[in-house]
């Protein structure tokens, strides 16, 4: 068991049939299902006097939780983390990347961009990969995505982008993928847009990049990108099974990722970060091409 998974169980109420249903005032509501009448007999009108009616209904209207306005479709699972060593040291200081007989429980959840919550997990579009690791020195969250290099390199950018992605307005479509002409023009416009990342064949299988550009500090200060490499290779589908998986069961992606957690095959990642001295990141991209310099450092589970 997991400090994350002890920590939550504080706050976790498990129902059971001494303690039943109650209102938002603790009071304990022996009958759920009738509302009050006017007739003695159950029939007629309903009245506002049932407070426990009103509350129930008041409650279900106001349920809905707003979804995100990219990102909304995901799934998500808690796991771990722990470094194999510490040949990080020379980079960081931080001690969750350089502590080996630390484990930091980590919350990971992924996502496509353009579909609402109810859309399909195999359409055309990008991944969200994020990871929320819980240090004994606080939250520290990384944002991520399938593909090597974000969308744009300005974030004055990003409601453009949004704008580009998101359904045609005047027939809303496509609900769930990013790929039409909205989307073609702007990344025609914006050359940094384009990356050759396909559709993951599962969660298990995709690998992830860090959106931003970080500094890590020691001796010597270091351009960071962080990486996350799953142990199963990166594997895609094409887009004949993609489109017959998206029609026999929108809800592949997350099945899959339950299921192989369930089944004791849960998923893992090496983190590795890619490192360029900050006197040379003027010099990133001859450097890529000679081949850069990159640190595995830990594998990350389910």
């Amino acid at each position: 068991m997991t400090a994350k998974v002890t920590d939550l169980q504080k706050d976790t109420f498990v129902p059971s049939s001494k303690t039943g249903l109650t209102t938002d005032h603790a009071v304990f509501v022996s009958n759920t299902d009738n509302w009050l009448k006017v007739a003695g007999d159950g029939t007629g009108p309903f009245t506002l006097e049932d407070q426990i009616g009103r509350e129930k209904i008041h409650r279900f209207d106001h349920e809905r939780i707003p979804e995100r306005v990219v990102h909304a479709r995901g799934a998500a699972a808690h796991g771990y983390f722990k470094v194999f060593d510490d040949r990080a040291s020379r980079y960081t200081y931080a001690s969750v990347l350089t502590d080996p007989s630390r484990t930091t429980p980590t919350f990971v959840r992924f996502s496509t961009v353009q579909g609402s919550r109810g859309s399909a997990d195999t359409v055309r579009d990008v991944r969200g990969f994020a990871t929320k690791f819980y240090t004994d020195e606080g939250n520290w969250d990384i944002v991520g995505n399938d593909i090597p290099v974000f969308f744009i390199q300005d974030a004055i950018k990003f409601p453009d982008f949004v704008h580009a992605v998101k359904p045609e307005p005047q027939n809303e479509v496509p609900q769930g993928q990013s790929a039409h002409n909205n989307f073609w023009d702007f990344v025609g416009l914006q050359p940094e847009s384009m990356s050759d990342r396909g559709i993951p064949r599962s969660f298990r299988m995709m690998q992830g990049f860090g959106v931003n550009t970080f500094t890590l500090l020691n001796a010597a200060r270091e351009i960071v990108k962080f990486h996350w490499i799953p142990e199963l290779g990166v594997h895609s589908l094409v887009w004949d099974e993609a489109l017959k998986i998206a029609g026999q069961d929108s809800d592949f992606h997350r099945k899959d990722l339950q299921e192989a957690i369930e089944n004791g095959a849960p998923p893992k990642w090496t983190f590795a970060i890619e490192v360029i001295p900050e006197a040379d990141e003027h010099n990133f991209l001859m450097r890529r091409r000679c081949g850069q310099r990159s640190s595995c450092l830990s594998r990350d589970c389910q």
